[in-house]
């Protein structure tokens, strides 16, 4: 059996409490251990299992119990407890080093199968597996499903009534249990480590192990302390595991871990059946509504799951009640909201079909869901290794899923002031400033995307074939001659007058327009007064995002005033080409009161053979289980509807229509367009 596992800008600043306070706390406490009251460990006196205060089964310490190994084989456990006939990848290694008391680092992708290289292992060794886990939510879901699995499973959190937890730790002592899940807060505690240190462990399995990393995207300082666990338990082996790690990160994981010696196991980062697809940020909530009614459902038209994530708490409240407004089932999801909310909106979503949860990065550590269809972002992530974390919890069943991303120049400045103000060191701030170049250069390459997102991980790979830039190339141009008009403009307002001026100021110079900021500083008297009336506003504001992503210009303080870098020189010389991605022009404002279909614009007789073209997709997006959107968008059906060509040459220039998909796809297309 093959198997997959303020200020008014305050809302849209990418700062936000959630991603510097870890989960709520666990108060757990483990039971009194007869030690901190003076009795020896080791004299095999009764100790309580309960909680303090409970008296619950007892365990001499020099008689103590430990679950014994339950399968002989991995192959056997394999299929016995999980139903699965061959393991995948390096899998059936990865258990034989723990299972054979080896240490192991593992990076492998979301849905590649991590959990099992600790869960068989645990099952195959004597002793109970000790599971660190960072969040409660993914404790209980892990539980549930091993012990629907006939796993011995359980955990100890602040989530238990006293006489649960008192009656996990009886169990654990007794060695009634295969695995056990803990927080890393909890772990830390001494109390903890001298109540585990009663029973027979197993094996440490370290999850979701880049939090270790000081500069990494989810880094919890509780982790740092995990590495005491190698000098207190040296005999037992420990796997550490992550589906995101750099080369540094997974160097930073290996050293603060003590892993040393450990075997490293390292999968491919690749997700084949995520489609990334990248749009400049126009009217973002319109984009994510026509993104989410497009691509939200499946081939027989139900809405599906799926995760929006945006950077402030009050964005994501915001966005959520304007998809809810228009029909979508759709809750916010951020840490300032009260836990039994958080809880609820979690269950509904893991529960019900076709929820959409919008949040911030505080939601999705860990959430074992895998018929997620999409994962969409409304504002800039702030390194490539927190995009491919969010992203990669779309399509964990292997089924085709898309990660969809808006981006605009406001993003860009906003993280850069937010790099300028961050706390730290100035070694800290270009850590920062690098993770936010690189996910810059993911945004605006024309190459393949996945190619890109690969690259940053040190795995070389082709185009993929299946994203945005290789689906449709992005037409490039020649911005020389508008990067040294901007830059031009900047240099001599310092220069001439000492003064210095955001985007939107440089662009109504640019644009020569008379608005009373223009008139006040005289800017109208300026060489560059107009000289670029050729590009509109959101063109010129695509060349200045993109010249900030090159590097050619940088942005300072709070307002984001634009200065040129030294790499300047050489495009004001002529010695350097700037080229420039094609921005696409504005979606106009429907003043309807009610979203805009794909075909409001279109005549009677063209929105009727768009709906034909639309039905014919769906036939053909369901006879292949695909998306209808991998067959053909909205926008290259619209362009059909009103092209109404009659023959194979006809298509060639329509929007979305390449070479392969005229031949796989233009005979349906034009026997659609003739019967209409």
């Amino acid at each position: 059996m093959s198997w997959n596992a303020e200020p008014a800008w305050t809302d849209e600043v990418p700062w936000d409490p959630d991603e510097l306070a870890p989960p709520p706390d666990d108060e757990w406490v483990p039971p009194v251990d007869d030690a901190q009251s003076g009795a020896a460990r080791t004299t095999g006196q009764q100790r309580s299992a309960g909680s303090a205060g409970a008296s619950s089964g007892v365990v001499a310490a020099d008689r103590r119990a430990a679950a014994p190994a339950r399968f002989a084989s991995a192959a056997e456990a394999l299929h016995t407890v999980f139903g699965y006939d061959s393991f995948r990848g390096e899998q059936s290694e990865i258990i034989a080093q723990v299972a054979g008391g080896g240490d192991a680092v593992v990076l492998m992708p979301t849905g590649g199968g991590k959990s099992l290289c600790y869960q068989i292992p645990s099952l195959l060794r004597e002793g109970t597996g000790i599971v660190v886990s960072p969040l409660i939510a993914l404790m209980h879901d892990q539980v549930d499903a091993l012990v629907r699995n006939g796993v011995r499973a359980a955990y100890l959190n602040s989530s238990q009534q006293s006489h649960e937890r008192a009656e996990v730790e009886r169990a654990y002592l007794a060695g009634e249990l295969d695995l056990l899940y803990v927080a890393p807060e909890r772990l830390g505690n001494e109390a903890t480590k001298r109540f585990l240190a009663q029973g027979t462990i197993a094996l440490f399995a370290i999850d979701e192990a880049h939090c270790v990393a000081q500069w990494g995207h989810d880094f919890r300082p509780d982790y740092l302390a995990l590495s005491e666990l190698a000098e207190r338990w040296p005999d037992v082996p420990r796997i550490a595991l992550t589906a995101t790690a750099t080369e540094a990160t997974h160097r930073e994981i290996t050293e603060r871990l003590s892993l040393g010696g450990a075997e490293h196991f390292v999968s491919s980062f690749d997700r084949p059946n995520i489609q990334y697809r990248i749009d400049s940020k126009l009217e973002v909530r319109k984009q994510l509504l026509e993104f989410i009614r497009s691509e939200g459902r499946d081939a027989a038209g139900n809405p599906v799951a799926g995760i929006v994530y945006a950077l402030s708490r009050a964005s994501t409240e915001k966005i959520a009640a304007y998809l809810a407004e228009h029909g979508v089932n759709a809750m916010p999801y951020h840490a300032g909201l009260d836990a039994s909310v958080r809880r609820r909106t979690q269950e509904r979503f893991l529960r019900e079909e076709g929820v959409v949860v919008v949040a911030t990065i505080a939601f999705g550590m860990g959430i074992d869901k895998p018929d997620v269809r999409f994962v969409a972002h409304v504002d800039l992530p702030k390194s490539v290794e927190g995009y491919y974390q969010e992203t990669g919890r779309a399509g964990r069943d292997g089924a085709p899923a898309t990660a969809w991303l808006a981006y605009g120049l406001q993003d860009v400045v906003q993280q850069r002031r937010m790099i300028d103000e961050s706390p730290g060191d100035l070694a800290h701030r270009r850590r920062l400033a690098q993770h936010l170049d690189a996910m810059l250069a993911l945004c605006e390459t024309v190459q393949c995307r996945r190619q890109n997102l690969l690259g940053y991980f040190g795995q070389p790979s082709q185009p993929c074939g299946n994203c945005d830039t290789c689906l449709e190339p992005p037409a490039s141009w020649d911005g020389t001659v508008p990067a040294q008009k901007l830059m031009s403009t900047i240099v001599r307002l310092q220069r001439e007058r000492r003064q210095k001026f955001g985007a939107g100021h440089l662009v109504d110079i640019l644009r020569g327009k008379e608005t009373p900021r223009v008139r006040q500083y005289g800017h109208d008297a300026l060489a560059t007064w107009g000289i670029g009336q050729d590009l509109s506003d959101q063109q010129w504001r695509g060349v200045v995002r993109q010249l900030l992503a090159q590097g050619l210009l940088a942005t300072h303080g709070e307002y984001g005033t634009l200065t040129v870098t030294d790499a300047a020189a050489d495009v004001l010389s002529g010695k350097r080409v700037v080229k420039l991605r094609t921005e696409p022009e504005r979606v106009s404002r429907s003043r309807s009161t009610r979203a805009a279909t794909a075909a409001a614009d279109l005549e009677p007789a063209q929105a009727e053979l768009f709906e034909q073209l639309r039905s014919w997709r769906a036939g053909e997006a369901k006879e292949q289980g695909v998306p209808a959107y991998i067959v053909f968008g909205d926008a290259t059906l619209r362009a059909v509807a009103v092209a109404k060509p009659a023959s194979l040459a006809d298509l060639d220039g329509i929007t979305g229509i390449g070479a392969k998909k005229r031949e796989a796809y233009g005979e349906a297309l034009l026997s659609v367009v003739a019967s209409a």
